[in-house]
């Protein structure tokens, strides 16, 4: 079975989360504004509900094919059957 290009797993969403989390840490721009001040999984968390998270992810299919995956329908899906959580 091959993952619908419209939903991510719960290993991308770590892995995107925990990577933004990273390039905040290291001093990348926060593109989310808050008055809070939070620390960089947090933000990175912000930027994912909010659907800004700058990554973009690939699939390599077992054809050799690459699909490229639409970041703000499927952060759209997987806020909307996790109950807006991460």
């Amino acid at each position: 079975m091959i993952w619908p290009a419209d939903r991510l797993t719960r290993f991308e969403v770590a892995r995107l989360v925990g990577a933004r989390a990273l390039q905040i840490a290291l001093g990348a721009p926060i593109l989310v504004k808050t008055e809070e001040t939070l620390n960089p999984i947090e933000l990175a968390k912000l930027e994912f509900k909010n659907k800004i998270i700058p990554i973009t992810v690939k699939r390599k299919l077992p054809s050799g094919e690459e699909v490229v995956i639409d970041m703000r329908k499927a952060i759209e899906n997987w806020l909307a059957e996790h109950g807006g959580e991460i």
